[in-house]
């Protein structure tokens, strides 16, 4: 039997769990009791959203992060208290579903420990027209390394994602991929 995250919420019993595998990785912007490295089996971390505000305009348009389908990510989950998960669940929805490019999940996580959990995920919705669809490392390269928006150079995104990933010892060959693609068209500039 599915639970819909507004069933698990409303549950006493069941852990509610939040998965991260962008920027709520290392920024959650929420309470949690506890955090754990984690894999969701798959889905993919990939640059398959069109930005056309932050990091992109409507003319040329950025890429940012979506958990895509095909592979596995590795990622942090984190439980959340019981008393915290209605605003933990509001305050997701505002920061993640502001276009509604990602649909809101439950899916099964393996937690570094080994044990198996449910979490709330933000997908991407393939029919959304900000989805880029699956791009090869150098077409993802070309668009970052041109594209610029309200919140700055996508390249400036991509790179600190990478930092990021690199400080928690999470390497995504595909993003590592696309980062050298984009120092090698900069450094023709």
């Amino acid at each position: 039997m599915d639970l819909s995250v507004t069933d698990l919420v409303a549950t006493d019993s069941d852990d509610l769990w939040v998965f991260g595998y962008g920027s709520l990785m290392w920024n959650p912007g929420f309470a949690f009791v506890e955090q754990a490295r984690a894999r969701v089996f798959g889905y993919r971390r990939a640059l398959c959203v069109h930005s056309h505000v932050h990091r992109g305009t409507a003319e040329s348009p950025g890429l940012v992060l979506g958990l895509d389908l095909g592979g596995s990510c590795l990622g942090m989950a984190f439980r959340i208290a019981p008393d915290d998960r209605e605003a933990v669940l509001a305050y997701l929805r505002e920061r993640e579903l502001v276009t509604h490019v990602y649909k809101e999940r439950l899916l099964p996580l393996r937690l570094a420990d080994g044990r198996t959990v449910m979490a709330v995920a933000y997908v991407i919705d393939r029919a959304h027209l900000q989805y880029a669809g699956a791009l090869q490392a150098d077409e993802a390269a070309l668009i970052v390394a041109h594209a610029r928006g309200r919140s700055g150079e996508n390249v400036d995104y991509v790179m600190n994602t990478l930092e990021h990933l690199r400080a928690m010892g999470i390497c995504d060959h595909w993003l590592e991929e696309v980062g050298r693609g984009v120092q090698v068209l900069r450094a023709r500039r």
